[in-house]
């Protein structure tokens, strides 16, 4: 099928490159010209497992290709996927200023001449859909003939090519017979179950899943403090309650909390929505509570062994929001890292691929950044963890000791291995344990 995605960032790139995987000709439209510029040279804007080499085998294929011409995208396709940035606004409402924005130049551009769905990718609040509707319709001057359709992603980042590739669902909101058939012609290379439902459903479907996982998280991070208290190990509650195949042990983690730039924005759209369909959803607003909790928490801990902080040397491993990605927004480590600044401490930094990202913000400029875990140690008062990276278990925590002032560890994703680091000499510091 001939398909244009509009919007060749996060969800657009692999969106576009994995449709294109399965034998569809893809288009991707993005107004950046320097984006599309390095995307037809081959270069990747971003850090995702396999992506590059598939966008590169894609293009070689002539199956892929990138314009800043939405008239080009929408000219040629049948299927016009949306997947354009949905920014916060203060009050945790979505910004919907890009959605519009594409809606206006479809509608100024679709031609009459055949039947096209435009699909809605991007995490929108429930009744979007027929915002998009209305706005083509107002600004179409042909009468083009087209649906509207909601078809959520759940990428995670890190994984996003496999949870595309091998999803666990496929979920179509669409309120018309002749855009559901198009649309599951779309995934026939895809061997998933597809969920049929009506455009407002599959819109509170992707915002609600994500608040359920939120709630998760911050749950056991609220039983890890009355593990604390109690003397109790939350890694042991944890599997005794995840052992419960009602309940699963993914998501049941604890640590510095949620972050990146899906489950914060997504937990306040759902609030922000409920409230303007006057049914609050208050739940959420303690799941948010606890999850900005964690951080004070965390900087409770180093601040009780190391007292005054100013003018020691922390570093932190980890910038990224999660492992296997360079995305450092709304990451939580940074703001870990953040919160040390403001003490007056002198922070090294190290990250396998978000360093450049965060060198390049403000706060880049007010620490240390090695790109060597192991040298950002030396004559450190102690070592933070502050994002998952696999390597950092195998990392040489002898050296790491001999390097360091202070043999001290705060651990914020119970991540190490603590019964050998305690044997090594080091001061270990978790959560729950």
């Amino acid at each position: 099928m001939n398909i244009t995605i509009v919007g060749s960032g996060y969800v657009g790139l692999v969106t576009g490159a994995c449709f294109a995987e399965v034998g569809h000709h893809v288009i991707c439209v993005d107004n950046n010209k320097q984006k599309v510029a390095a995307l037809q040279k081959g270069q990747i804007p971003i850090y995702e497992p396999g992506l590059e080499n598939l966008i590169r085998h894609n293009v070689a294929a002539h199956r892929l290709r990138f314009t800043t011409s939405i008239r080009d995208g929408v000219e040629n396709s049948e299927i016009i996927c949306i997947a354009v940035p949905t920014p916060p606004e203060k009050d945790g409402s979505v910004n919907l200023d890009f959605i519009e924005q594409v809606a206006r130049e479809i509608a100024e551009v679709i031609p009459g001449d055949r039947y096209r769905v435009i699909v809605d990718k991007s995490t929108v609040p429930v009744k979007t859909g027929e915002k998009v509707a209305d706005t083509i319709h107002r600004y179409n001057k042909v009468n083009a003939s087209f649906d509207v359709v909601s078809n959520p992603e759940f990428l995670r980042e890190g994984s996003a090519i496999d949870d595309l590739m091998k999803p666990d669902r496929i979920v179509i909101g669409s309120n018309s017979d002749r855009a559901l058939a198009l649309m599951k012609k779309v995934y026939e290379p895809f061997l998933a179950p597809i969920m049929v439902t009506d455009v407002n459903s599959a819109e509170l479907i992707k915002h609600a899943a994500n608040s359920f996982l939120a709630l998760k998280i911050s749950y056991i991070n609220a039983v890890s403090a009355i593990c604390e208290a109690s003397g109790a190990d939350v890694e042991r509650v944890a599997d005794g309650i995840g052992a419960d195949k009602r309940i699963g042990r993914q998501f049941l983690n604890t640590g510095l909390g949620y972050g990146g730039s899906c489950f914060p924005k997504d937990v306040a759209a759902f609030i922000a929505t409920s409230e303007a369909l006057g049914v609050p959803f208050t739940l959420l607003k303690e799941v948010e509570r606890i999850n900005q909790n964690q951080r004070a928490r965390f900087l409770k801990k180093i601040k009780d062994k190391l007292w005054v902080l100013r003018g020691k040397k922390i570093t932190v491993w980890g910038l990224a929001f999660k492992p296997d990605t360079d995305d450092i927004r709304s990451s939580v480590a940074i703001e870990v890292v953040r919160d040390l600044v403001a003490e007056g401490a002198i922070v090294s930094v190290y990250d396998p691929k978000g360093l450049e990202n965060f060198t390049r913000t403000e706060l880049g400029a007010k620490t240390l950044p090695f790109t060597d875990p192991l040298k950002a140690v030396r004559d450190a008062d102690a070592l933070v963890l502050a994002t998952e990276w696999p390597e950092f278990r195998e990392a040489d925590f002898a050296l790491a000791k001999e390097l360091m002032h202070s043999p001290i560890i705060f651990d914020g994703r119970n991540h190490l291995d603590r019964e050998m680091l305690v044997e090594m000499g080091f001061d270990y510091f978790g959560f729950g344990r």
